[in-house]
């Protein structure tokens, strides 16, 4: 079992900082709000700390799950950040679902400082993290990752390294481009059934059997038909997300349409007040 810090108790982090002191690792959190960490805590045990440096003091792994690039830059760097008292040799494991910019950076100063930075975006949602079932998709140094890679499946179904820094990041950014099509599909879909009188239920139960099954249609189909959007990843999540893979194709070249036009979709759920409602309330704006 190994010493770790985990920096970030949201949706996703606080369970996932579970996990690892419930498989017996030695857990020490910090959280903006100090008064979570103390519930995290009690619920846990454990440790709490100040700062994110303080967290990070004499640990072999540190953990970080916050919500954007500024938000990743100022919790690692500064007088009281993670990287101001990170051991050497340490594996610093982001999953904060960033640009791939800010995680080469951040893994280049590491490398500098004599330890190491790996990000590994999380996908699975808040029921994968509570559950510990999440797929973490990882880039950055080989041996680190191998390291870090036993602790990671305390909260994971899988973990794998895609390549280099910035990797982990590129491969969820596919991911969101993916999810993003696959529910704008399913709520033309089930708007569709409901037009022409169809049975949705029943329309489901087969073609969820055949080629038009997915993740989204297995889990969300029934929530979307009841318009029950209050779990899951939230609208200004994805938002965020899906700009950062179209600023990324801005400078590779990709091609992404179809993306755009969902995150344009997206901005109308927003109007409608669903900023925070699940990303399968796409159907809402077509009802």
């Amino acid at each position: 079992m190994s010493k770790v810090a985990f920096i970030g108790l949201g949706t996703m982090g606080y369970p996932m900082a579970g996990h690892l002191a419930k498989a017996g690792h030695e857990v020490t959190v910090y959280n903006r709000s100090a008064a979570k960490a103390q519930t995290w805590r009690q619920e846990y045990g454990g440790a709490t700390a100040p700062t994110p440096a303080a967290a990070a003091q004499d640990k072999e792994f540190v953990f970080l799950c916050v919500g954007n690039d500024d938000d990743l830059r100022q919790v690692c760097l500064g007088s009281t950040g993670v990287f101001a008292a990170t051991a050497r040799d340490s594996v610093i494991v982001d999953h904060t679902t960033t640009s791939a910019t800010v995680a080469r950076e951040l893994a280049e100063q590491a490398a500098h400082a004599g330890f190491h930075f790996i990000d590994a975006p999380v996908s699975g949602g808040q029921a994968g993290a509570q559950n510990g079932k999440l797929s973490v998709m990882a880039g950055g140094n080989e041996a680190a990752f191998a390291r870090a890679e036993p602790v990671i499946r305390a909260f994971a179904a899988s973990v794998r390294r895609l390549g280099p820094a910035g990797y982990g990041q590129l491969t969820k950014m596919v991911n969101q481009i993916c999810i993003a099509g696959l529910v704008q599909a399913l709520a033309e879909g089930i708007h569709f059934a409901k037009r022409a009188g169809l049975d949705v239920p029943a329309v489901i139960d087969v073609i969820s059997k055949g080629a038009a099954s997915s993740w989204q249609m297995q889990n969300r189909w029934e929530t979307m038909l009841n318009d029950k959007f209050d779990f899951g990843f939230a609208v200004d999540w994805m938002r965020k997300d899906l700009g950062i893979a179209m600023a990324e194709a801005t400078r590779n070249g990709a091609q992404l349409p179809v993306t755009a036009l969902v995150d344009g979709y997206y901005a109308e759920v927003q109007k409608l007040g669903g900023n925070r409602w699940d990303t399968s309330s796409l159907i809402a704006r077509l009802e």
